[in-house]
């Protein structure tokens, strides 16, 4: 119920109901059936053979009241292919075949509503709540109070307390009688058709001062709670507006100007100066700086930046000035994908948000047909005057609505992606927010995510005479792989100045290293494992590679194919944070294990400096979708910690995948349940004991909706519960848990 409608209360939605791992937000609707060719007696606009979509932003659409009155509409309409809804930030996205989305409009202006063509991904995308003239609700309240106080003081002329009664009603209660009746038409029972029917029950039946006061109360509830509601909408917005609108660009000439931010072109060179904000995201170009990343990555330590370092939009400069060349635009700055990432979140209902919209569509028909039963059969049977029951019943039909039920979880869901997304989570969805809370184990990769993922070479085992050859060859084929270790290796030979050959036919091999041809002969730079495939190390070196593995160092060999050319041993530095974080996840009840493709020596040293529960080193990707499966069979609900790109089939596998370090990097906030925006490990049991409040939250507000329309049931039925305090009841009780759901934005 918010500002337009008081139903049910705004509830994320979209066309389908998503599953587990799906964010339905991302994806179209069920195409609907279109039940005929006219727009309500009006010949339908030609439609085109190419369909589009686009996005509607209509204020009064925030309860699953309004979405069915306009599913109904455009299930009418053959051009229209798909809809999705966004009820928390009252968008509509419409996939249709008509040149533009004026037809759309008048249907949507037929059910009272008002639509305006919104872009995605602008400032703009969440509404801007409309102001509402406060006085004609003052007006209608005095003279409610005024009714009120003749009726208590009697000798004032009935007719006198009618007119005041009237002037109050027609001052704060037209609008919900005028959706009351849009609604009552399509056979609808939202907040408004049942607050409409029980004030007008309350007029016939002589009570002209109640029915006055519940229709004021009613409109200045449903003001005070739109705007607690526009907070919650508008909560992850407040992050867009970190980022400047303008930007201190360089000119091919030489000279420098101020351009809005959303006009500077991918490639320019942007000068940022000490303490100001970062306009776009870019890489530095000249300049040392240290910056502040915590509205990105939630890093509560500044930064250092060097050239050839990323900025980001909305991250602040510290004490140096930088110049730094452009690579994003404003409007597809990782700042603007984050806000995006959440806003598609908000579509994805989580389990207990289903259960209550399921609950809700049951509930509300049942209370309304024990109202009737109450009015009708009490004074069929000769227990009562035939006035005094049907009061009971109208003071039952305002308990009906299930709007604080309906209202709890979707704010409390948003507030919570907020919380999240503000300290460098970015959760892609509901259903992951509410089922951390069930996580028993995470699995986590080693290299880059336990460690710093920044290894170096500390030994070199040259077994050839051709010595800077073998140098060049495993130099040339690590060039080519991204894997952390070869990028290392890579690294230090580069830096002695060793060459780059040119590598045909170059092959990863999955778990094992990599190949490729130089100068006609085929060459291997790899694990243990890739050794043992090709037969080529001597049992002498085995022993020699396993002394260096239990020191929990890593071991690269190049090889042809008949010998073993060169060994490097290769060590990464545990991070500083992961100690701290496997203590706070075991502290929650959390296990934890490692899955590496590294040797079960280096494994299991890097995990036991850390306290890590379990270690399997030596797998191959399908070992650790295997690894997971086993235990998920055991029925253990498991996260899986990557980098969003590698081990993608464990990540697709766990209950939950988390992407470490995902700022910037565009695959991972795409594809990942949750990513973590920066490389710090403490941010999962941050997630999961923000799952637990979110959760707990959750429990409070239904207890409390359903819990409040139990006691007014019971009140009602003894003849003690009047007209407005049942709107009390039902508006207060909204008010209440919205407030509630919000107490999530300052989630520590």
């Amino acid at each position: 119920m918010v500002h337009e409608s008081s139903c049910c209360g705004p509830k994320p939605s979209s066309c389908c109901e998503p599953q587990e791992k799906t964010c339905c937000g991302s994806h179209s609707g069920p195409s609907l059936s279109p039940a005929s060719n006219s727009l309500q007696g009006i010949a339908e606009p030609k439609a085109t053979n190419r369909s589009h979509w686009v996005s509607l932003r209509i204020e009064a659409m925030d309860c699953p009241t309004e979405e069915r009155l306009i599913r109904d509409a455009f299930a009418k309409l053959d051009a229209v292919e798909a809809l999705e809804f966004n009820l928390m930030q009252r968008v509509l996205r419409v996939r249709h075949r008509y040149a533009d989305a004026e037809p759309l409009k008048a249907q949507i202006s037929r059910l009272g509503m008002q639509a305006v063509e919104t872009g995605q991904r602008d400032k703009q995308a969440t509404p801007i709540p409309a102001k509402k003239s406060w006085w004609p609700l003052g007006a209608g309240l005095i003279a409610a109070l005024a009714a009120e106080v003749c009726e208590w003081l009697g000798g004032v002329p009935e007719i006198a307390v009618a007119l005041l009664a009237l002037l109050a009603i027609a001052m704060a209660g037209v609008p919900a009688y005028r959706k009351g009746w849009i609604a009552i038409k399509h056979c609808t029972l939202n907040i408004n058709a049942l607050m409409s029917i029980a004030v007008t029950g309350a007029l016939l039946i002589g009570h002209w001062p109640e029915a006055a006061m519940v229709s004021v109360l009613f409109a200045i509830a449903e003001v005070i709670e739109a705007q607690s509601l526009d907070r919650a909408r508008t909560a992850i917005q407040g992050l867009m507006a970190l980022a400047p609108e303008s930007a201190t660009v360089r000119h091919a000439n030489g000279t420098w100007s101020t351009l809005p931010a959303k006009d500077v072109k991918l490639d320019a060179l942007v000068r940022v100066k000490p303490g100001e904000r970062i306009a776009l995201d870019g890489q530095v170009e000249t300049g040392h700086s240290s910056v502040n990343q915590a509205p990105i990555t939630g890093e509560s330590l500044p930064v250092d930046k060097v050239p050839g370092d990323r900025l980001f939009a909305g991250t602040i400069n510290g004490e140096g000035s930088l110049e730094y060349r452009v690579t994003r635009r404003a409007d597809d700055s990782t700042l603007a994908r984050i806000i995006h990432a959440v806003e598609q979140a908000q579509g994805v209902r989580a389990p207990t948000q289903r259960f209550v919209d399921r609950f809700s569509r049951i509930y509300t028909p049942a209370v309304v047909l024990i109202a009737m039963a109450i009015a009708i059969f009490p004074p069929l049977f000769g227990w009562g005057g035939w006035l005094d029951w049907l009061y009971k019943g109208l003071v039952l039909l305002v308990i009906a609505c299930p709007c604080a039920l309906v209202i709890s979880t979707p704010v409390t869901i948003v507030s919570g992606l907020s919380a999240a997304a503000r300290r460098g989570i970015l959760v892609k969805g509901g259903t992951f927010l509410e089922q951390g809370r069930l996580l028993q184990w995470i699995a986590l990769d080693k290299t880059g995510t336990l460690t710093q993922g920044k290894p170096h070479v500390v030994e070199r085992i040259l077994l050839t005479e051709h010595d800077r050859a073998a140098l060049e060859w495993a130099a040339s084929l690590s060039a080519r792989s991204d894997h952390p270790i070869s990028q290392a290796l890579s690294h230090a030979l580069l830096k002695e100045g060793m060459a780059v050959k040119e590598v045909k036919e170059f092959a990863a091999r999955p778990g094992q290293g990599v190949q490729g041809r130089i100068s006609d002969q085929v060459y291997f730079l790899g694990n243990r494992r890739l050794l043992e495939s090709l037969g080529l190390a001597s049992h002498s070196l085995w022993q020699r590679i396993e002394e260096l593995e239990q020191k929990g160092q890593s071991v690269v060999a190049l090889a042809d194919e008949q010998q073993v050319l060169a060994l490097f041993v290769i060590a990464d530095q545990v991070r500083e944070t992961s100690r701290e974080a496997i203590a706070a996840l075991h502290a929650l009840g959390v296990k934890t294990m490692v899955l590496s493709g590294d040797n079960p020596h280096s494994v299991s040293r890097i995990a036991e400096q850390v306290g890590i529960d379990e270690a399997h080193g030596s797998l191959l990707p399908e070992d650790k979708l295997s690894i997971l499966q086993r235990k998920q069979k055991n029925s253990a609900v498991i996260g899986m910690v990557g980098d969003g790109i590698n081990d993608a089939p464990a990540l697709a596998q766990a209950n939950i995948g988390f992407a470490m370090g995902a700022a910037g990097t565009d695959t991972a906030i795409e594809t990942a349940d949750v990513a973590l925006m920066d490389d710090d490990l403490r941010k999962l049991p941050d997630f999961i004991r923000l799952s637990r409040s979110t959760y707990r939250i959750l429990m409070q507000n239904i207890a409390l909706a359903l819990g409040i329309k139990a006691i007014f049931l019971i009140l009602t039925l003894m003849g003690e519960a009047t007209l407005w305090m049942a709107v009390f009841a039902d508006m207060g009780t909204s008010l209440l848990v919205v407030a509630n759901g919000l107490r999530l934005i300052r989630h520590r």
